[in-house]
């Protein structure tokens, strides 16, 4: 992965990279509301190392084999919560191989001892048991994972903050992140203006908008944000 836009993309918050998505005509790939960080100031960017659990920890250490520093664990365990699939030995293990975080479509244990280590992690919760049993690995484990409705594999670029975890194309990364970028200093320069108190109705000309709007009820706010400049819903 370019470390140069691997860099900018550790700047960027999810929602801005969620923004130009749809600004690039990308779809939108968030994992479930409920997959979230174990604690809010974790913020992590890296390539997709998938990893279709089955009941062993074996295929995690398979996966780290073959990872590349900075990439980060994306774990399929189904979006199950009567067992914890990672804890902390496996994320102990993905510090030291220099993975940036660790994404599961399931449940963690272990949490103290994973804030402790540190490493970003998500996860849609908790629970005390690990597997009960195993199955066999399926022979292309760990060449894709799902995560909710979408399958990712190493071909995207996973992000993750306070606001939860998003998934890129890599081939359409470098748009993506120009796009962010470009909506992130719009509302910090929004922000700015409302601080020196300039409010956001002001900013985005709405009472302009009402009227044109009731001159032509099929003129959208969209439409008038790109007229303007405007970055609030996109």
């Amino acid at each position: 992965m370019d470390k140069e836009l691997l860099e900018r993309l550790k700047k960027l918050s999810t929602p801005h990279l969620a923004d130009a998505c749809l600004r690039v005509h990308v779809l939108v790939r968030c994992a479930p509301g409920d997959l979230q960080a174990i604690d809010v100031s974790m913020h992590m960017a890296g390539r997709v190392c998938p990893a279709r659990h089955t009941g062993s920890v074996d295929i995690f250490l398979e996966a780290m084999e073959g990872a590349n520093p900075g990439d980060i664990l994306v774990v399929d365990d189904g979006g199950r919560h009567d067992r914890s699939c990672v804890g902390d030995m496996i994320t102990r293990e993905a510090k030291a191989a220099g993975l940036s975080g660790i994404v599961i479509w399931g449940c963690h244990r272990d949490t103290c001892e994973l804030m402790e280590i540190g490493l970003p992690f998500f996860s849609q919760g908790k629970v005390p048991t690990g597997p009960l049993s195993a199955e066999p690995h399926p022979a292309d484990a760990l060449e894709w994972a799902r995560v909710g409705d979408w399958v990712v594999s190493p071909d995207d670029v996973c992000a993750g903050d306070c606001d939860g975890v998003i998934f890129l194309p890599g081939d359409k990364l470098a748009d993506i992140i120009c796009a962010a970028e470009a909506i992130r200093d719009t509302e910090k320069h929004q922000a700015d203006l409302h601080e020196k108190g300039q409010t956001l109705r002001e900013q985005l000309k709405f009472s302009e908008y009402l009227r044109k709007h009731a001159e032509d009820p099929a003129f959208g706010f969209r439409e008038h944000l790109r007229s303007i400049g405007g970055a609030v819903e996109e």
